[in-house]
């Protein structure tokens, strides 16, 4: 007789229409499920090593590097290339052509010609010529004060000032992390089976990792000394995101899907939980006072979200009050926690619900093996235009009542870059560039494919051709029958969408903290920080969640 498979206890899932809101997914918090928190558990579990097979540096750190790690019974390399930019070239935004350091972590371990090519082609980046073998391009610039800060510190036999490092976090940020065939590097189809690498964003996080100890490596080379492992711990990498990222959520339905049911599944299963032991109790109450504590530490330029901030300090001091003995020795107390702060805002719920998830390894981290798409898209087509009726009413039925006409619900269009080959969105009224939108806008789409609808029903594809325009739209609607997470359920072209939203949903994906937003249309973000180090494997590898710095 086989094993059977024991289906863990959960309450209903949190609804699409709520959880797949801007304003909610605007202020989503990383999870033990995020992508990061996913691969430094594996290379924990492998006791994976990080293997320094070149350095070849100037005193002043210019030159390049090759770090080697094994994942999965496979070798990763990143190759690391360090110049001497000047002051005016330094820039974040995507016109820059020059940066402080740029990466390409490759299949293998690069010979000698692998790495002549890499370290004159990588400070090209989209000008430069790659090769199959090279997995994941990157770029990143200094935080210069704090690099100049922390290297001077050494140079003096002192530990840089903890005040600086807590405040700063990291001593370089990316400005971009390329994969998947862009500009000509190994599309992700040639490894994305292999183990370790098989999860989304696995191999960019991979780089990611790496370009930290590279990033830690190059300031103690500069510094001639040796920085202390809990500031080491605390300095991440930053990173600089833009528009760029956000349509991925929307022209990837079925990953999105798979990404906020983990989510929502991990919810619903610790919500579940009938009794909570003497140490999960004391655990909650640990993370609680540690997320209190990283709150603190998390300040902004921007007053309008420096005062969101403060407002989640105090609702948050409410919200754990509830967090007592004698609450949570109750049956199923995690499920009444949430019932409990569903008058608060949406960001003390998400950052609860993330909070809740972390205790509960056993629960929760299978789920990190469902948040890819090795399939791609299916889902049982509508048997005519009265089943498509019926499902627009059903999962798009918010869409129904706008006026699309309305500058107010247009007044923006996405377009892709030419200059950049980049996504931008502009503003309908006020630019050109209409004629060239991009098809994000999917809530219009679905309201005129409604209103086309013939009286008597027919076939699906004699409504289409009659209506081709309306094919994006239905093949949307059919999808959400199967992947009811992967719509996003706002007017994306509207005068009030803030793509800010999209990008904070998808880097808590990633496992960002510390959101910096610039605009409502880019932010910059720490990713790593408190993560081991490469020599910290073999210990605790994944009690990192929203890591604070104790000066």
């Amino acid at each position: 007789m086989k094993d059977s498979v024991v289906t863990p206890a959960q309450v209903p899932l949190r609804p699409p229409e709520q959880v797949m809101r801007l304003t909610r997914m605007g202020s989503m918090f990383p999870t033990r499920l995020s992508f990061l928190r996913s691969l430094i558990r594996r290379l924990g579990q492998e006791q994976a090593q990080v293997i320094r097979r070149t350095w070849e540096m100037c005193e002043d750190g210019f030159g390049h590097a090759v770090f080697s790690v094994e994942l999965g019974g496979h070798t990763y390399s990143l190759v690391a290339v360090s110049t001497d930019l000047p002051p005016e070239l330094r820039t974040d935004r995507v016109i820059a052509t020059a940066w402080d350091t740029a990466y390409v972590l490759f299949d293998g371990v690069p010979d000698a010609e692998d790495i002549a090519r890499i370290t004159i082609n990588a400070p090209l980046q989209e000008a430069g010529r790659f090769g199959p073998r090279d997995l994941i391009l990157s770029r990143a610039n200094k935080s210069v004060r704090l690099f100049s800060h922390v290297t001077q510190a050494l140079r003096a036999g002192q530990q840089p000032d903890k005040q600086m490092i807590r405040d700063v976090g990291y001593l370089m940020r990316t400005t971009a992390v390329y994969g998947n065939g862009k500009f000509g590097i190994s599309d992700r189809a040639a490894y994305d089976t292999r183990a370790g690498l098989e999860g989304p964003f696995a191999a960019e996080m991979l780089t990611v990792w790496l370009i930290r100890h590279f990033t830690h490596a190059l300031a103690e080379h500069v510094g001639q000394g040796t920085l202390d492992p809990a500031i080491k711990r605390h300095l991440g990498i930053g990173n600089s995101t833009g528009l760029g990222m956000a349509p991925f959520l929307v022209t990837h339905p079925v990953l999105l899907n798979n990404w906020m049911l983990a989510r929502e599944t991990a919810l619903a299963r610790v919500r579940a939980v009938e009794h909570l032991t003497e140490t999960q109790v004391a655990r909650l109450g640990a993370l609680a006072m540690r997320a209190t504590a990283h709150l603190a530490q998390w300040n902004v330029p921007d007053p309008e979200h420096q005062s969101r901030i403060e407002t989640l300090r105090a609702d948050w001091a409410l919200a754990t009050a509830l967090l007592t003995s004698e609450r949570l020795t109750q049956r199923m107390p995690l499920d009444a926690v949430m019932n409990a702060i569903q008058s608060m805002s949406v960001d003390v719920q998400e950052l609860m619900a993330a909070l809740l998830i972390e205790p509960f390894a056993e629960l929760v981290d299978g789920l990190a093996d469902c948040m890819a798409d090795p399939f791609g898209a299916f889902a049982p087509p509508l048997q005519d235009t009265n089943a498509l009726r019926d499902q627009i009413e059903n999962m798009f039925g918010w869409v129904l009542g706008t006026d699309y006409v309305a500058p107010e619900n247009c007044g923006q269009f996405w377009y892709v870059s030419e200059a950049k080959m980049e996504p931008r969105l502009g503003l309908r009224f006020e630019e050109e560039g209409a004629a060239l939108e991009s098809p994000l806008d999917i809530a219009r789409r679905v309201h005129s494919a409604y209103a086309d609808l013939p009286r008597e029903p027919e076939l699906i594809s004699t409504y289409l051709a009659r209506h081709p325009e309306h094919a994006l739209a239905v093949e949307r609607v059919t999808l959400t029958a199967r992947y009811p997470y992967g719509e996003i359920r706002d007017n994306l072209i509207a005068q009030s969408c803030l793509p800010i939203d999209m990008l904070r949903c998808k880097l808590s994906f990633f496992g960002a903290s510390k959101f910096d937003p610039k605009s409502d249309r880019w932010t910059r973000i720490t990713l790593c920080q408190g993560a081991p180090l490469a020599d910290e494997l073999d210990r605790d590898a994944d009690d990192w969640w929203l890591p604070v710095f104790a000066p």
